[in-house]
């Protein structure tokens, strides 16, 4: 039984609007897990997101056109689902950069509402950065501009308007940005898009009735919205006709608050080769891969001929107590794949991938603390017009990071990739070895986070640092710094630009 059926069944709201007996509240709880395996008829193959076309601009810049529009989508039989989405009605193309690459993009707004777009895990000048300072007003056009100056890896797009960053993000506007250079060129890892190379966008959403997105917070839920139907590349219950033995998939945790801890339905083992900054010094093998929202990961998975497995999301042990309400314990069927009876064998998973982090030894600059509870960092909340700090371009800071209420957070930051240098005093586990800009916070534990500012100095516009459990985020779990180059003073944080 649905969770959202049960609270309904018993007469109350969602939200904690009313109170339930301990009855109610008990018969909720034990209601409240989920278990697909079995259930899901993989009926529908998986969407896969269409590569970005770009035209040309001055100075030779790959212009890429993006308009943000309602629309609808039919997810299921029954009526459409009212959806946002870049250039379609849900979801956004895949766009493809190269380091090096000068890159301009005409971000339209067709919505009935000012929004906009952030490059997560970009590294550009503050005033292109997609935040709650760089909005695109009803009928506006944005244009962005920048170099593209950073290592491969698997990047994506989403709103970032301070307050609704979560109600715009699951209406759908989100999107894969893939940078491409000559490190990866070089590797024989499965690498042709849609066929060994996957985008894979997972998403948790529920639907009322009349299969309109609910986008209500579970009784007792601290977290945000939590879904019951689980969205890959907006296909529900979809399966990928598995034609070459090594496949790469590229793993979106595109959720508001729901946490994955993924893994294969036979408990296989993968090759995770990327995080969110790109590739790892070397594979790890494992047979589960944690992603809290906002967090990418690369695998590569070994398929024989003719066989049909299952990609899961598998109980987590981080829930807490009251973990149940929030997923935590939930087994969910994410996407079947159907291997055919011959399978060509081409790529290969290297021994050696990227360059591994190389801040440990660095001298720091400054080291800051960062405390998050009660939709706070630091016991303030976000103020749009206050920067918390500058950082000195050149330099290398360490920020340690707690998790200080007990509920899952977790920490990005704009503009940087960082390095994990310990968790709670000790190595950092695999999984977080290589180069991050998202990392999930373990309630109680210290992370000791390692960054290099460099360029795009601006004493006035800045960055966000935050929570991207998105309702986290928009209840205030969230700061901002500037990046100052020699002799600049924090600035004043001007009136958000309006663009036409």
């Amino acid at each position: 039984m649905r969770r959202r059926t049960v609270l309904k069944a018993l007469g109350f709201g969602v939200g904690g609007a009313a109170v339930l007996g301990s009855g109610g509240l008990g018969a909720y709880y034990f209601t409240a897990k989920q278990d697909t395996t079995g259930k899901i008829a993989f009926d529908r193959a998986l969407a896969i997101p269409p590569l970005a076309e770009a035209g040309s601009g001055a100075a030779g810049a790959r212009v890429f056109q993006l308009g943000i529009e309602a629309g609808e989508t039919r997810f299921k039989d029954g009526p459409a689902t009212r959806t946002w989405g870049v250039n379609g009605a849900y979801l956004g193309p895949t766009i493809r950069v190269r380091r090096g690459e000068l890159v301009e993009f005409a971000v339209r707004n067709d919505l009935d509402q000012e929004t906009s777009l952030h490059w997560h895990g970009m590294h550009l000048p503050a005033v292109m950065d997609g935040g709650p300072h760089q909005t695109v007003p009803v009928g506006g056009t944005w244009r962005p501009r920048w170099t593209v100056d950073q290592p491969a890896a698997t990047l994506w797009y989403h709103p970032h308007v301070h307050g609704s960053t979560a109600d715009h993000s699951y209406r759908g506007l989100t999107g894969l940005l893939i940078v491409d250079d000559e490190v990866t060129d070089a590797l024989n890892l499965p690498s042709e898009y849609g066929v060994d190379d996957i985008p894979m966008i997972v998403q948790d959403r529920a639907f009322d009735g009349d299969n309109q997105f609910e986008q209500r917070v579970p009784l007792g839920g601290a977290l945000g919205v939590i879904g019951d139907e689980i969205l890959v590349n907006g296909t529900i219950g979809p399966h990928f006709n598995v034609t070459t033995r090594l496949v790469r998939l590229r793993l979106l945790n595109g959720s508001n608050a729901r946490l994955y801890n993924f893994g294969f339905s036979d408990g296989r083992r993968f090759s995770l080769v990327a995080t969110d900054g790109g590739l790892l010094a070397e594979p790890w093998e494992t047979d589960r891969l944690y992603l809290s929202p906002g967090e990418r990961a690369e695998i590569v998975v070994a398929f024989e001929p003719g066989e049909r497995v299952e990609l899961r999301s598998y109980p987590s042990e981080h829930g807490g107590t009251l973990g149940r309400l929030e997923g935590f314990d939930d087994l969910l069927d994410i996407c079947q794949f159907r291997a055919a009876g011959t399978l060509s064998d081409t790529a290969e998973l290297p021994a050696t991938l990227g360059a591994a982090p190389d801040l440990a030894g660095q001298a720091v600059a400054q080291e800051r603390s960062f405390a998050l509870a009660s939709d706070q960092i630091n016991g303030q909340a976000m103020a749009m017009d206050r920067i918390d700090f500058g950082v000195r371009e050149g330099t290398v800071e360490v920020w340690e990071v707690t998790n200080d209420n007990g509920y899952l957070h977790n920490f990005h930051v704009h503009d940087v990739r960082f390095q994990v240098l310990s968790v709670d005093g000790g190595m950092p586990e695999p999984p977080l070895r290589g180069w991050k800009d998202t990392v999930m916070l373990v309630p109680g534990k210290r992370y000791r986070l390692a960054m290099r500012f460099s360029d795009h100095t601006d004493p006035n516009v800045p960055y966000m640092y935050h929570c991207h459990l998105l309702q986290h985020e928009d209840n205030g779990m969230m700061g901002q710094f500037v990046v100052l180059g020699e002799g600049e003073q924090i600035g004043v944080v001007p009136q958000k630009h309006h663009h036409s």
